[in-house]
Parts: structure tokens; C-alpha cells; sequence
């Protein structure tokens, strides 16, 4: 799998702005993304035309390549891991680059969803240092008044008006729910409410055999083609009873099973680089990384276009039910896409073709003050 990007570089032609003329330059280069080696490879011109005579799928016997583009062109391509041979020789080396294409085609990827994928993780990123969010103020200031909240479609001067929302049980959590941005960095989680929250939001509310070596069970969200896919990885920090440390929800066993011990000060810098430095969300007793296991969606949609979709859509379905159950805990929540994927990749011992890291969720005691805003309703 491989997409050519075009990138330019901008920059000033000093020459031509002290001789009166256009003073940006551009300088075009190509950029070869291949998910299997989830890195960026800049390739030059007769490099792209090569890549492009080589097919993605039926073999090219190495002579007619020699021929067709020069042994010295195949084997620079070969040594760039954007060609792949077939691993007959068995004089040659291991090729890693085999092995991880190997691994990227059996999860069934479509194409694109897996360079989308693989090329938008972050690692070490700082979102609060190294991304200036500016305030709507400064937003208004620059870029003018936002666009509108809410458009008219269709016939405005016919529009029918509806009866009042009638008040209804779960008015108390959905009107309560709000991003917690400030938390009591001392209060722990009660192993109780950490419980039904893991077990209402990613636990099986039953299962049944529905053909052979079939199981399928139900969550409390929907999920494409009834496969609930997101797994839960949790990272413990204050918690009585449970030490902090890395741990895997188990969907059926209803247990956490422990994946590393850790003292509190290597929990809290795990915290910070999880959710990218948002100092907001560090002093969360408790944080759930949700994390795709591709291959079980993709077993149904195979190189589906919708596949990719169906997991974001799977994690937010997952995310606003962990938010009402905190919020019927007495408690804010957050979810938050601005993770270093890499970061927890590595330490959950995660392959990122096979299990794609989306968000990370979690909760807690509010504090005090607000140092941070949060939007909360008003009566």
C-alpha cells in the first residue's frame, strides 16, 4: 500500500525581493507514504515513475524489473522498503519491511484509512506548549465572527413548529454532562464507581453463540455490525485497593487484568504524555485509552471504505456513555483525540496496524475553583 504525496516548501527568494519581484519561492518535492513502514520517505521524480510501473499486488520477477527500471533503481527502492520481494531467497536476511506488509494486509486495511491512520499519529507532541489554542477573542480578532451556529435549509417562512421537549428521565445526566477541565488532583476514584463505569460503558451485558466459533455480545452502545471492536486499556493512578499502574479491561471476565506496575510519579508523567501535555486533564484519577482491534471489524468489512469511519463513530458512541455515567457519579469526564498515540503504543505493547489507538477518556473528582473553563448548563 502506498500513496505519493506532492509537498512544497516555501520560502523567500531574497534575490528576487531585493530585484523587485515575487519574493515566495516554492520547491516541490515528493513524499512516499506507505503504512507499513509509518514513516515518510522522500523520494525524487524517476523514483515516482518507477514506483509506478510496480503493481501493488501481482508479482514482478526481479530480471523484468532490472530490465523494465534498472537493477540500480530496483534495489534502491527495495532498500527504502517501498518495494517488497518475495522472501524466496533463502540465503537473504529477514526483511522488516515484508513482515509489517504482511501484517498491514492481514488486518484487511483499505488503503487509505490505513496511510490516514498510521500518518496522523502523534509522538511527544505538547499540545499546550508546542499549539497555541487562541482564545475566541483572538480568533474573533483575526479571522472575524465565527460562522453561524445554527442555518436555515428549505422553506424558513413555512417552518412548522414543533411541541416542547418533554422533561423525561434522563434529562438529570444529559443536562449535568460537561468536559471536566479541572480536577481535585488528591480526590481518588472510588473502586466502585471505576467498576460499573468500565462495565456499563466497554463490559458485555450478555452474549450468545450464534454459529459456530461465533460469539457475539451486547453493549450498552451501538457498534457496526454488532462487533465492538474498542478495547479498553487503563491507566491507574489513584484508586484504593488498586495499585497504579497499566492495566486491559476484559470485556467478558469483567476484570482488569495488570499489564505494569507503576510508582505515582511515573503514573502522572504517563498521564501528561498520553493526553499530549492538556494540562487540564492530567490530574485525572483514572484515564481509558480506547483502542481498535482492527481485525475484527475488518474480518466483516474487509477493505471496506466505511471501516475506518465505523471505529471513530464506535469510540464516540463509547465515550459519551463513560461521560453519563460519570455524570451520574456525581463527576465530569473528558475524551480527547490530541493523544501520543506512539507514547501509548508503547507502553500497552500495541501494534498500531493491528490495534489502532483512537482516544483517550476518563474522569474525576472536580476541584474546587476553575482554572480552566469548562461550559456547564444553566438552569
Amino acid at each position: 500500500m502506498l500513496f505519493i504525496e506532492p509537498r512544497e516548501d516555501l520560502g523567500i527568494d531574497w534575490a528576487a525581493l531585493f530585484s523587485g519581484a515575487g519574493a515566495l519561492s516554492a520547491q516541490l518535492r515528493w513524499v512516499a507514504l506507505a503504512p507499513h513502514l509509518d514513516r515518510e520517505t522522500t523520494i525524487d521524480g524517476a523514483q515516482v515513475a518507477a514506483l509506478g510501473a510496480i503493481g501493488q499486488t501481482a508479482w514482478t520477477e526481479r530480471l523484468d524489473a532490472d530490465r523494465q527500471l534498472g537493477a540500480a533503481m530496483v534495489d534502491s527502492l527495495l532498500a527504502l522498503g517501498l518495494l517488497l520481494d518475495d522472501g524466496s531467497d533463502p540465503a537473504a536476511s529477514a526483511n522488516p519491511a515484508r513482515e509489517r506488509d504482511a501484517v498491514l494486509r492481514a488486518q484487511h486495511w483499505r488503503p487509505l484509512s490505513a496511510a490516514a491512520h498510521m500518518f496522523s499519529r502523534w509522538d511527544g507532541m505538547l499540545v499546550d506548549k508546542g499549539m497555541h489554542f487562541p482564545s475566541f477573542e483572538e480568533l474573533v480578532q483575526s479571522y472575524g465572527a465565527p460562522p453561524e451556529p445554527a442555518i436555515e435549509r428549505g422553506d424558513s417562512a413555512h417552518a412548522i413548529a414543533l411541541p416542547a421537549a418533554q422533561p423525561g428521565p434522563l434529562d438529570a445526566q444529559l443536562l449535568r454532562r460537561y468536559t471536566g477541565r479541572n480536577y481535585d488532583p488528591d480526590a481518588p476514584l472510588p473502586p466502585e464507581v471505576l467498576a460499573r463505569l468500565l462495565q456499563r460503558t466497554f463490559g458485555a451485558q450478555f452474549q450468545s453463540m450464534v454459529a459456530q466459533e461465533a460469539l457475539v455480545f451486547k453493549k450498552t452502545s451501538p457498534s457496526a455490525g454488532g462487533l465492538h471492536p474498542t478495547e479498553a486499556y487503563v491507566l491507574v493512578r489513584r484508586v484504593p485497593g488498586i495499585a497504579p499502574g497499566l492495566y486491559h479491561y476484559h470485556a467478558l471476565r469483567h476484570v482488569l487484568e495488570p499489564m505494569a506496575p507503576l510508582d505515582p510519579a511515573a503514573a502522572g508523567e504517563l498521564a501528561r504524555q498520553f493526553v499530549a501535555d492538556q494540562h487540564w486533564f492530567v490530574d485525572a484519577p483514572v484515564m481509558v485509552v480506547m483502542a481498535a482491534r482492527v481485525a475484527r471489524n475488518f474480518w466483516k468489512y474487509r477493505n471496506h471504505a466505511k471501516a475506518y469511519r465505523a471505529l471513530m463513530l464506535d469510540a464516540g458512541h463509547l465515550s459519551q456513555t463513560f461521560y453519563l455515567l460519570a455524570t451520574e457519579a456525581g463527576m465530569p469526564a473528558f475524551v480527547t483525540a490530541a493523544v501520543n498515540e506512539k507514547v501509548i503504543e508503547r507502553v500497552f505493547g500495541l501494534d498500531p496496524l493491528s490495534d489502532a489507538v483512537v482516544a483517550v477518556c476518563g474522569c474525576g473528582v472536580a476541584a474546587a475553583g476553575q482554572a480552566t473553563l469548562e461550559l456547564r448548563y444553566e438552569a
